[in-house]
């Protein structure tokens, strides 16, 4: 698969994950605006330049974390063949991003495990990140994404392994970049507008829609495994 497909891929991930996004994230988001003065909080003007540090600071942890990835993707390239690594991460890309559809739309909770385990380290930002709120500053918010991006979360992690068939440390930033992106319309909404994001994204045929389109891409990842 080309770099620019896979970007577009993990985009539209992002953007049909959302539902999963405003469960994860999206109390956070609220949070952001929660400390604010009534007056701005009416004002959604007011409030975008808060929403946009603290995505822009989740989307820069994100990119942080795709270098990695993508970096550990090249080294493991080196060990073996280059066209069985490229295909062998690829499968296992597609194999997650096909477990992320399924978790999605309610008809496995396998990646939770995988978001339990995260939470080791999770343990240890979670404080650093309270002593930043109530947020009354966007460059509060933004050091409070920076933080939030490390949230355990079996969407990010399943895209993270995308990061890794990426071909580079530069590559793989790029794709949790492109992902990052698509997230930002449903947290920005969130941010906005709370009760309404929540309540829409909580119908299970939203949830149902979004799993089996993800689920589509991650076997669509695999056909091209092997196309």
């Amino acid at each position: 698969m080309s770099l620019e497909l896979m970007l577009a891929s993990v985009f539209v991930v992002g953007l049909l994950g959302g539902v999963h996004c405003v469960g994860m994230c999206g109390g956070i988001a609220a949070a952001l605006t929660f400390g604010l003065p009534a007056e701005r909080q009416r004002r959604p003007a007011a409030l975008l330049p808060f929403l946009l540090a603290y995505n822009a600071g989740r989307i820069a942890s994100y990119a942080v974390a795709g270098a990695l990835m993508g970096g550990a993707g090249t080294l493991l390239s080196r060990l073996v063949p280059i066209q069985l690594a490229q295909r062998g991460l690829l499968v296992l890309a597609a194999a997650f991003m096909v477990l992320m559809g399924l978790y999605l739309g309610g008809w496995w909770a396998g990646l939770a495990r995988l978001e339990q385990a995260g939470g080791v380290l999770w343990r240890r930002i979670e404080p650093l990140g309270r002593h930043l709120l109530p947020v009354q500053r966007p460059g509060q918010a933004l050091a409070l994404g920076l933080l939030w991006g490390w949230l355990p979360c079996g969407l990010v992690y399943s895209v993270l392994v995308s990061a890794v068939s990426a071909g580079g440390a530069w590559q793989g930033a790029l794709v949790m970049l492109a992902f990052g992106l698509g997230t930002l319309p449903n947290l920005v909404a969130m941010g906005a507008a709370a009760g309404a994001i929540a309540r829409f994204a909580r119908r299970e045929w939203v949830r149902r829609a979004a799993g089996a389109a993800v689920l589509l891409f991650g076997l669509w990842t695999l056909w091209a495994a092997f196309a």
